[in-house]
């Protein structure tokens, strides 16, 4: 998103053109959906629901929005086609929001919600609803007349999740601030129900980095309670590495059909990683590291590394290859290290400042020469070449780890917190 991105009030995002970065129209805004949290804290705005020519309406999250201009939204162009349907914790904000009786807390008094406001956040891409213009009087279709004020959202009463219930919507909002490890934790200790209910609400980014730091039968559990287009679509939000071992745990036909709905791209990385054996350095990588051409500069690869999706293992280093871009690459040409970015002039080529002696890992590496390879060498990520020499992905010290450590340390994790506490930390 653009850094000068300044608020938008709502009413004039409706209907307006959707193009993709090449200039072409996708389609229009429909919709915005908004997440509600308690203590009248502004709601998140998850994304806008664009309806294509084909009258299809579908979503767009905020992250693959790059700029909102007069009278136009620019996308990524990366979107997925499938039919919107809106969970229980999301709110339509033209659809529901707009014309609703709230009260003002100071003076106690019933009024009108014309329109609300969307302000992005100070270096962040997160969208939240700051402002509600309102019109005071009573409410009415015929009813023009009324001194109107714009406030601020925490101003108003009517809209806020109540924070006494055990609705998901509820327990959502109390925990959204957790660390996606420590979420894992309160679902591992709610009931099934209740863990498939609160499933059912996180968004799809959410539940995917959620999964992944959930133990294997309970992924099983929660995938197999989600529909299955949704399922695709957490899966494609997963690290493929991820995504390739929870799908390697389920039968054949289960499998295949999830494959098969998920986007081409994504299947296509998850299947080129399952072919691989798990405790391996192929098994092991993600397809998604930081690729650049040698005519890249250092500018170019400090602006791939702010990316707030990558981990910090993937962010330490950017790996140079011929075309093409995506693994698997060209030739791979050798590693530039973060902190060296951080010494040479934001103009050097990255090409002039490679480790080309590091080592790298083949694909059929096992997994004990790889934990081996990151002692030796103190390094969070490492490059998995073929062969020919092209770059398939990296291998992250987090998922070294992971594989390391006993099948059930997540539960023995759990287990000790239940001890130091007393009692599980989640409700319901």
């Amino acid at each position: 998103m653009a850094a000068s991105a300044s608020r938008v009030f709502v009413s004039h995002l409706a209907g307006i053109a959707v193009f993709d970065p090449n200039g072409d129209q996708v389609g229009r805004v429909r919709d915005l959906v908004a997440t509600l949290r308690v203590q009248r804290r502004p709601p998140r705005l998850l994304g806008l629901v664009v309806e294509l020519s084909t009258r299809r309406r579908i979503f767009l999250p905020m992250t693959r929005v790059t700029g909102i201009e007069t009278g136009q939204v620019i996308t990524t162009g990366v979107l997925n086609v499938r039919r919107f349907e809106q969970r229980p914790t999301e709110r339509l904000v033209l659809g529901e929001m707009l014309d609703r009786r709230v009260r003002l807390i100071e003076t106690d008094e019933e009024v009108t919600v014309l329109d609300v406001a969307v302000q992005q956040l100070p270096a962040r891409r997160d969208w939240e609803i700051d402002r509600v213009f309102v019109r005071k009087g009573k409410g009415g279709t015929f009813r023009r007349k009324g001194e109107t004020l714009t406030v601020e959202w925490s101003a108003v009463d009517g809209f806020s999740v109540e924070e006494h219930g055990q609705g998901a919507e509820s327990l959502l909002a109390t925990f959204e601030q957790l660390r996606p490890a420590d979420l894992a934790n309160v679902l591992h200790h709610l009931s099934p129900k209740r863990r498939a209910e609160v499933a059912a609400a996180l968004d799809d980014d959410r539940l995917a980095d959620v999964l992944e730091e959930l133990p294997e039968d309970d992924q099983i559990e929660i995938l197999g309670k989600l529909k299955e287009e949704r399922a695709a679509d957490v899966l494609e939000a997963m690290d493929p590495d991820d995504a390739a071992d929870l799908l390697a745990e389920l039968p054949e036909d289960d499998k295949e059909r999830l494959l098969t709905l998920m986007q081409p791209d994504d299947a296509a990385d998850v299947r080129r990683l399952m072919a691989y054996e798990e405790r391996t350095a192929g098994g092991l990588m993600t397809t998604e590291p930081i690729v650049l051409r040698p005519d890249a500069t250092v500018a170019d690869a400090l602006a791939r590394v702010r990316q707030q999706d990558l981990s910090p293992a993937l962010a330490a280093q950017v790996y140079v290859c011929r075309p093409p871009d995506e693994t698997p690459t060209g030739k791979y040409l050798g590693t530039v290290h973060f902190q060296r970015l951080l010494r040479d002039p934001p103009y050097t080529l990255v090409s002039s400042i490679l480790d080309d002696d590091l080592q790298t890992l083949a694909p059929e590496t096992a997994l004990p020469q790889v934990a081996g390879f990151f002692a030796t060498y103190d390094m969070v990520a490492a490059p998995v070449v073929d062969e020919g020499g092209s770059l398939l992905g990296a291998v992250t010290v987090d998922d070294v780890l992971d594989h390391m450590l006993p099948d059930d340390w997540r539960e023995t994790e759990f287990h000790q917190e239940e001890q130091e506490e007393g009692e599980p930390r989640a409700v319901g």
